[in-house]
């Protein structure tokens, strides 16, 4: 069984910064691509970031500028750096992989509180 465990959310003002880590556990053969996406209340689930196996990265149009996607293979982590953080990047944060184990299969973590207020 595959597990991707988010960490390092939280409150932060306007102008601040946080860093979010994933780290996936379980029997993995390869992980593909792998990415963040937001929730905010009342609205749909929005890709935030993605970077493949082989790095390249993809960003939305709202980050781009302001967050940094990164991953370490070897550990099985995926990073979001995000700085200059708005009011309206207040969501849940939820970390999604492409994993191969014994099949291909897409997983989700369990989201983490991202809060930016004054």
């Amino acid at each position: 069984q595959v597990q991707l465990v988010e960490s390092g959310g939280g409150s932060v003002q306007p102008g601040g910064s946080l860093r979010l880590s994933c780290a996936a556990s379980g029997i993995i053969f390869r992980i593909d691509a792998m990415g963040w996406y937001r929730q905010a209340p009342g609205k749909q689930r929005e890709l935030v970031a993605t970077i493949t196996s082989g790095g390249s990265r993809n960003y939305a149009d709202a980050v781009k500028g302001r967050f940094t996607i990164s991953r370490d293979n070897a550990k099985k982590t995926v990073y979001l750096q995000m700085n200059s953080l708005k009011p309206e990047d207040t969501a849940v944060y939820y970390c999604n992989a492409g994993v191969v184990t014994t099949t291909f299969g897409n997983y989700w973590g369990q989201g983490i509180q991202v809060s930016v207020s004054s």
